[in-house]
């Protein structure tokens, strides 16, 4: 999104001033240079969420956070197992364990929304997950591999084939 001073546009609004001064707090404590960035993060924030809610094909990346306690063994195992039936969703995981028999799981997430919701409602219904979130935008990853069609033919060749070809091409 560009900054450009031409591609900016301008936003009068009428605030309570309790609430406005709530604003000015959070700038303040976050250390912005303006409430305008604040603002923007905001809606960019309620954009992402909007998109999630109203276009079910709409490709998002973001992040699921949990916290869950229990049966570590059998709830992390649980856990797995939803993962792997979006494995074309979950980029990775990150796992730590906290005090008091609680564990974090942070995962990093790419596909439609509606499969995003839908990982969401699996991990979930876990018993044991005390807090779940869904954070997202609508900028993507780039793609972690490209093929051409050279790479993609090639690859589709058995593998003893692939390394006669290289070794004729050397």
């Amino acid at each position: 999104m560009s900054t450009d001073p031409g591609s900016l546009a301008r936003l009068s609004m009428s605030l309570p001033a309790e609430l406005f001064r709530q604003l000015d707090a959070m700038v303040e404590e976050r250390g912005l240079p303006s409430r305008s960035q604040l603002i923007s993060e905001l809606i960019r924030h309620a954009l992402a969420e909007h998109e999630a809610l109203t276009r079910p094909e709409e490709m998002l990346a973001g992040t699921i956070t949990l916290v869950y306690r229990g049966d570590r063994g059998r709830v992390r195992h649980q856990l797995a197992q939803s993962q792997a039936d979006y494995l074309k969703e979950v980029i990775s995981s990150q796992h730590v364990f906290l005090e008091d028999d609680q564990s974090l799981e942070v995962l990093l997430v790419q596909g439609p929304a509606a499969k995003l919701k839908d990982l969401c409602d699996s991990l979930r219904a876990i018993r044991g997950v005390h807090q779940l979130q869904l954070v997202t935008t609508t900028a993507l990853l780039p793609p972690l591999h490209e093929q051409d069609e050279v790479g993609a033919a090639d690859a589709a060749k058995p593998r003893k084939q692939r390394a006669g070809s290289e070794v004729a091409a050397a």
